[in-house]
């Protein structure tokens, strides 16, 4: 089988290297198709995943819908060449156009229900659309759904192990407690409208009353306030999730961080506009079904929430008996993958 990937977000190098890998090893061809965001080709460099570049992904609504006549022909251009069997991706208007042009079949894995813009763009013409069983919207006859996360694709255990040398260097001692701060940018078509949930004093404010306690390292995408960067980390990418790992707690903005950290049986305590009850799903089943993360709207009750887990001795051991409860339930999302592909129809 030949499969063209698409990535677009350092998420989908995590969320698709290890089904790469296994269907390499069992005799498929697989081709790359990366837009550069962020660390996406850092990663996929990292990884070993060769790739073809078809344009940047600008951080302006406009710059992206310009962009869009370049992906397409530049993934035209590579379709032709390589002549994939199936496309697979998140919901990229770019592949829903050249899979339909080829008449081969597109399937989308999604889990981001307000990604309305694109999503009414690319569903019509996906022939599959995979999402997590606690996706809340119902996708109709293409929606196949899967127990789990899309992030088990990589932090599963039988993908990750962590390893301590992390902490090391950005010179934290072992067993010494400390939090991880994420902001993110907020630049993604998905978030148009949306905002975090801390402006420049409340990050000041959450630092401050984090910092009285314990170490603190911040992880951030926008810009900080000039007496916060001393704060900031400078860590590789791909060594992100071992330091989530052994976090004692993460507290910010992010969506995906907020995931991750969960799944990896670290508290995380997530502030942004997104947070009600129109929120998505896995943040919704993370929360209010494995207790493992925190969503506020407000902010003053998430850095109120971070001082009161900080005190817990015994925290890291009460996320892990619920770390372990998910996964008795939750699937290897790689494993999904492999499975549903080569038997795909």
């Amino acid at each position: 089988m030949r499969i063209l990937v698409g990535m677009m977000h350092p998420k989908h190098v995590y969320m698709f290297k290890n089904f790469i890998h296994a269907m390499e090893s069992r005799g498929h061809e697989v081709e790359i198709v990366a837009i550069e965001k962020d660390v996406t080709v850092a990663l996929l460099k990292k990884f070993g995943l060769p790739f073809k570049i078809i344009g940047k992904n600008p951080s302006t609504i406009s710059g992206k819908i310009l962009s869009l006549p370049q992906w397409t022909y530049q993934t035209l251009k590579i379709a032709r060449r390589f002549k994939p069997d199936i496309f697979i991706g998140q919901a990229f208007p770019h592949f829903a156009y050249i899979s339909a042009f080829q008449k081969k079949p597109f399937v989308i894995f999604e889990d981001s229900e307000p990604a309305h813009v694109v999503q009414a763009i690319t569903f019509p013409l996906a022939s599959c659309i995979i999402t997590p069983s606690c996706y809340r919207e119902n996708l109709g006859k293409k929606q196949k759904k899967f127990n789990g996360y899309f992030e088990l694709a990589y932090l599963h255990p039988n993908h990750f192990s962590p390893s301590e040398s992390v902490l090391e260097e950005i010179g934290i001692k072992k067993g010494e407690q400390f939090v991880v701060v994420r902001f993110v940018s907020w630049k993604a078509v998905h978030d148009i409208g949306q905002e975090g949930g801390f402006d420049q004093e409340k990050k000041r404010e959450l630092i401050r009353e984090l910092s009285k306690h314990c170490h603190v390292v911040i992880s951030s995408e926008s810009p900080l306030p000039h007496d916060l960067e001393e704060y900031r980390i400078s860590l590789s990418p791909e060594k992100i999730h071992h330091l989530l790992y052994y976090a004692s707690l993460l507290i910010g903005d992010s969506q995906t961080m907020t995931t991750e950290a969960g799944i990896l049986g670290t508290p995380a305590i997530r502030s942004n506009s997104f947070v009600g009850p129109n929120d998505m799903g896995n943040f919704i089943e993370l929360e209010h079904t494995y207790e493992l993360i925190f969503n506020y709207r407000d902010p003053d009750k998430a850095i109120e929430k971070a001082v009161e887990l900080i005190h817990d001795k015994n925290l890291k051991e009460k996320w892990k008996e619920k770390r372990d409860f998910l996964l008795k339930e939750k699937g290897d999302c790689a494993q999904f993958m492999v499975e549903f592909i080569e038997t795909y129809e």
